[in-house]
């Protein structure tokens, strides 16, 4: 597995937040669909390898993902030259998975050495008081930070439970997704709003009353549900022995990382180096690097008893890392067929989100983008659909509020629809089974998200789309 990952390491692509670079050398106008297929054949992969293979797929998820990369890359070099593809790959794999998987890696660490001990059961109220927690802090702190720190208390008070998969999804589809709705720091694609000049609390303002409105259905039909299922399980009983929290320097590091989070999006020096055509900002390699000092102060000031007893280990991120650099290697050539726009392959599509006036149709880019965002990830999704509906953000705010609202709301509520749609979803999933949940397969999870979900979004269209 090493020598796999040290392939896989050596040929990380991502998608750049910065399109306009892909753009120059790939011609999304000029391309086939045929260029989306890699993409494709790794969802499917991810999708069936553990149902058809379950004993091959784990050990092998790194040779599929770098597979479908290599499937992927050698013809677009082939077809565009090594040197314009190597530079955006190099461009992409500093600027976007860099960060990516350092901010999991500081994130998992430090979550990992929090410990929640004492007696906790999962009762439904005690399961309902955990995720409206999470989804209250998840825009305090992310929903990665978010997804972190309460998977496992959660998993702990829930593994005497004989039926207890859903506690998990409804917690990817509250903690891991809605709950980071309402500033920048929640979910990825509002950062990049932010970055992009939409202010702070614009979100906040905008998204309220949606958010709560899903948040509080989910609640009620996750709290009915589990009541139901509680009663044919026997729950272990719990002790008296009370709840009590150790390695509590990890949310001191945590709250480091997001500072750091924040400081670069906020903080512009204007220092940069260039290194082979792509500008490494100051305030984002410092980031870099306070995401590093985090994890590895985790390691040094965290108890190994504490990280035994959470059940930590490197596999819930080594998996979600060669995955979803093969999903976003993959992932490349369709984006830069979307931001082609009507003259790409795609202009089917992308011309459904404006009217024959030449106006917004603010419910097609509420699904559209939400559609989109369930399989090809969120931000960078959000950020397509950004351009599109002119990447003015003074006119967004404004004039053009509710297409923003409606990017917005789709981008971060319907990442929740797959286990791909949003980083933390992976992540949960992983650590899930990890502990010895039944997980629902791809498919299996699409059915709750298709059965709950997608009728939860159609009363947001109804009621706050125009």
């Amino acid at each position: 597995m090493n020598s796999i990952i040290g392939l896989a390491l050596a040929a990380i692509f991502t998608l750049s937040a910065d399109l306009a670079l892909a753009a120059e050398g790939l011609e999304g106008a000029s391309m086939s669909i045929w260029w989306s297929l890699p993409f494709a054949g790794i969802l499917l992969s991810i999708a069936l390898g553990p149902l058809v293979a379950h004993e091959w797929w784990h050990p092998h998820y790194g040779k599929v993902a770098f597979f479908w990369a290599f499937l992927a890359v050698i013809p677009l070099a082939y077809a565009y030259g090594t040197a314009t593809v190597g530079a955006a790959l190099f461009h992409t794999m500093m600027l976007e998975y860099v960060p990516f998987i350092l901010m999991l890696f500081a994130l998992f660490t430090a979550a990992g050495g929090l410990v929640v001990r004492g007696s906790i059961s999962g009762t439904p109220l005690v399961n309902t008081g955990i995720l409206a927690l999470g989804a209250s802090i998840a825009s305090i702190i992310g929903t990665t930070g978010a997804s972190m720190i309460l998977i496992r208390p959660l998993l702990r008070a829930n593994e005497g439970r004989a039926t207890n998969a859903h506690v998990v999804v409804f917690f990817i589809f509250l903690v891991s997704n809605i709950g980071g709705a309402l500033t920048p720091l929640g979910d990825p694609p509002l950062f990049l709003g932010f970055l992009r000049g939409v202010d702070f609390f614009w979100t906040t303002t905008h998204l309220l009353p949606q958010t709560i409105f899903a948040v509080v259905i989910l609640l009620a039909v996750f709290f009915a549900m589990d009541t139901w299922l509680a009663r044919r399980d026997e729950t272990r009983v719990a002790g008296d022995e009370p709840v009590r929290v150790t390695g509590l320097v990890n949310l001191a590091l945590i709250a480091v990382a997001i500072g750091a989070i924040v400081m670069s999006g906020a903080w512009k020096p204007g220092i940069s180096f260039e290194v082979f055509g792509t500008k490494l900002e100051l305030q984002n390699l410092l980031r870099e690097g306070v995401m590093i000092a985090v994890g590895l102060a985790s390691l040094a000031l965290s108890s190994s008893k504490d990280r035994e007893e959470n059940g930590f280990n490197w596999e819930p991120i080594v998996e979600v890392g060669l995955l979803f650099a093969g999903i976003f290697t993959c992932i490349i050539p369709v984006m830069v067929m979307l931001a082609a726009g009507k003259e790409g392959p795609f202009g089917g599509l992308v011309s459904l989100v404006f009217s024959p006036d030449g106006s917004p149709n603010n419910a097609a880019f509420f699904w559209l983008t939400g559609i989109l965002s369930s399989f090809l990830d969120n931000a960078p999704t959000y950020l397509v659909f950004f351009e599109m509906a002119g990447g003015d953000p003074a006119k967004l705010m404004g004039q053009l509020a509710a297409t923003l609202t409606a990017i917005s709301l789709g981008a971060v509520f319907m990442g929740a629809n797959t286990y791909v749609g949003n980083a933390p979803n992976f992540m949960v999933y992983s650590i899930a089974r990890s502990a010895g949940v039944n997980m629902p397969s791809f498919f299996g999870y699409m059915l709750w998200s298709g059965a709950i979900l997608i009728p939860l979004f159609g009363l947001v269209h109804w009621m706050f789309i125009r």
